[in-house]
């Protein structure tokens, strides 16, 4: 058996609903029409992502950070108009806009303190 790439990908947040609505509101995110239970799941591409519930045995409090060590990024049209909406919205940006061999890339923290980069190139 060959796995053959990453498929799916979810957070788990402490309040669906208020990171759902991060995901829409700050990132333009659109809603997949339907969802499973305990999960918001977006019409991203090439592979979904949704933020849901905390499995069991989960805390989202015990790092410095949840998902600490893994990388999330998400790719858009421009990483520096986002960066300043969302400075703007107040959104605690870990990392300034900079150039990267992927284009202007920054750093935010969402609504759970997960570590989400940008970049546009």
């Amino acid at each position: 058996m060959t796995v053959t790439g990453v498929d799916f990908v979810a957070l788990q947040v402490r309040d669906i609903e208020a990171a759902a609505d991060f995901y829409t509101t700050r990132l333009g995110l659109t809603r997949a029409p339907a969802s499973p239970p305990g999960a918001v799941v977006f019409t991203t591409e090439p592979i979904p992502f949704a933020v849901r519930e905390p499995l069991p045995g989960v805390d989202l409090d015990s790092g410095p950070r949840p998902g600490n060590g893994v990388a999330l990024w998400f790719k858009c049209e421009d990483a520096a108009e986002l960066h300043d909406s969302l400075a703007e919205a107040g959104v605690e940006i870990l990392r300034a806009p900079a150039p990267s061999p992927f284009g202007q890339t920054f750093t935010f923290a969402d609504p759970d303190g997960y570590a989400v980069t940008v970049h546009d190139g």
